[in-house]
């Protein structure tokens, strides 16, 4: 996947798209940079991811761009960022997307890491698992829509400020099935939350996004990842030849806030086979909708 590459982001301050006009930078990603946006229309504030022509040429990276912003304007669910607008002008493509008052969920993570205080260092345990119940609901539809993200990670899941909503965005590596754009073997994602038929360039369904989410998950509930390795490459390189040996210790080794029930959620969640895992989001979100409500109750 294309990264951003040292840019004058200034230039796109002031700059109208249409009838936005483009305020201040927000942030960047592997699939663009992203600016506050005015919409003159409706006069409302709105999220514009750009993509530079001139630091993602070819085809290609005018056809991820589009097939994300496709992809993302077929669905209609309130756990994924909605996209209202898409184009090109001479220099760069872009979208105009729902802007969310809030950080994404590694920011989150780790601001909650440096608290002073031990205990609040991790969210606590029933706020963690709705987020990922709502998340896995947000997939469980895009999957029914024949979609799969396949770069599910806590950067790419936006937290409402005041409502703690999670938004997955960044559709930009996702599959749509039947689509035969991009070729079989081609790996891309993030490898600490890539599956291991993903990091291998296998075929890719659902099950990868249920992998990335129960990884997701194994953080949160402990705090850290027990990681044999620590680079992206060599952490590749096992999740292709012995996925077996990624983590160090099991989830309730690694604290023990996590029960055995948990574990057993987790572990089947994060199965090298997956044939082992969750066969679909909703086995996985009605095990964990369970297992919230019996620790709600004994709290």
């Amino acid at each position: 996947m294309q990264k951003i590459k040292t840019i004058d982001r200034s230039q796109f301050i002031g700059r109208e798209i249409g009838n936005v006009a483009i305020v201040k930078e927000l942030g960047s990603g592997g699939m663009g940079v992203v600016f506050v946006g005015f919409q003159k229309s409706l006069k409302r504030p709105v999220a514009v991811k750009v993509l530079p022509k001139a630091v993602a040429p070819g085809a290609e990276s005018k056809e991820l761009f589009r097939i994300e912003a496709e992809t993302v304007a077929i669905l209609t669910h309130p756990n994924i960022i909605p996209i209202f607008d898409m184009g090109e002008t001479i220099d760069f493509f872009y979208q105009v997307m729902q802007l969310v008052k809030g950080d994404d969920l590694g920011v989150v993570l780790n601001k909650c890491q440096k608290h002073p205080v031990p205990k609040k260092r991790l969210l606590p345990l029933t706020d963690t698992i709705d987020i990922i119940i709502q998340i896995l609901d947000g997939l469980s539809y895009a999957h029914e829509e024949e979609i799969v993200h396949q770069d599910i990670k806590p950067g790419n899941i936006l937290l409402d400020g005041r409502t703690r909503r999670p938004l997955i965005v960044d559709f930009g590596i996702a599959k749509v099935a039947h689509d035969e754009y991009r070729s079989q073997g081609v790996v891309v994602g993030t490898p600490l939350y890539m599956s291991p038929e993903q990091a291998r360039g296998l075929q890719t369904d659902g099950r990868t996004d249920i992998y990335a989410a129960g990884v997701m998950l194994f953080k949160m509930a402990t705090g850290t990842l027990p990681l044999k390795d620590n680079t992206t490459k060599d952490l590749l390189i096992r999740k292709r030849k012995a996925p077996q040996d990624i983590f160090i210790k099991s989830p309730s080794e690694t604290s023990d806030l996590v029960d055995s029930a948990l574990e057993e959620i987790i572990l089947k969640a994060i199965a090298i086979d997956p044939e082992d895992r969750y066969q679909d989001c909703f086995q996985f979100k009605n095990e964990l909708e369970q297992y919230n409500m019996k620790l709600k109750n004994i709290n």
